[in-house]
């Protein structure tokens, strides 16, 4: 696998990438959107995927933590995430 995959199951957001697998509740999500920064705003972000320069950014915001992923197809993330 080469890229982030994630998928959407009833009251779970599950991101895989790699080794990695994170679950994330749909009711802790408080945001989902685009960063156009190379490292994003957040600090204590947690990163997941491989920052090339040319990667885009989907960033979301929890009430706990805020994830970024980095990826090479934003918009399909994003949706998925959303619907």
């Amino acid at each position: 696998m080469l890229g982030i995959s994630v998928t959407k199951s009833y009251d779970t957001v599950i991101v895989k990438w790699q080794l990695s697998k994170v679950e994330i509740a749909v009711a802790d999500i408080l945001d989902v959107c685009l960063d156009d920064t190379y490292g994003g705003e957040e600090k204590g972000a947690i990163r997941i995927g491989t920052p090339y320069g040319t990667t885009d950014r989907v960033v979301i915001k929890t009430k706990i933590k805020t994830y970024i992923l980095y990826t090479t197809n934003p918009i399909s993330i994003k949706n998925k995430i959303l619907s």
